[in-house]
């Protein structure tokens, strides 16, 4: 299986001013948040709530969570927080499940699921 890539829109729910940032990201459900560079952090004026502990190839670092951000993808949304990591944008488990999305890996494809067309679903218990 190759790597997935979507396009997804960002934006900051507590501030109507700014204007949404489209971006590319790559589709990782091996990753479970959404992990965003600081330069959309610090064009969606997004607030640092704390430091987060994350361990990358091997190693801890500390990096901010930040939020909230609004992700748009097709006909979904969810409100989530970010960490702040990398040099580009990286769109984790949490999200996916939370917009009701369906990865297909045979055709490297992020589409919402056929079963909900409309609305996200969500299994509550």
């Amino acid at each position: 299986m190759g790597l997935i890539y979507t396009n997804i829109k960002l934006s900051n729910p507590a501030n109507d001013l700014l204007s949404e940032i489209e971006t590319r990201a790559l589709v990782d459900t091996g990753a479970l948040f959404l992990c965003i560079p600081e330069h959309i952090a610090i064009q969606l004026k997004l607030k640092e709530y704390e430091k987060r502990e994350v361990t990358v190839d091997g190693s801890k670092k500390l990096c901010p969570y930040v939020g909230p951000i609004k992700i748009n993808y097709e006909n979904r949304m969810c409100l989530t927080g970010a960490l702040v990591l990398g040099d580009s944008v990286l769109l984790g488990a949490i999200p996916i499940e939370d917009m009701d999305l369906i990865i297909h890996p045979a055709q490297l494809k992020l589409t919402v699921n056929p079963q909900n067309p409309n609305i996200a679903g969500a299994i509550v218990m």
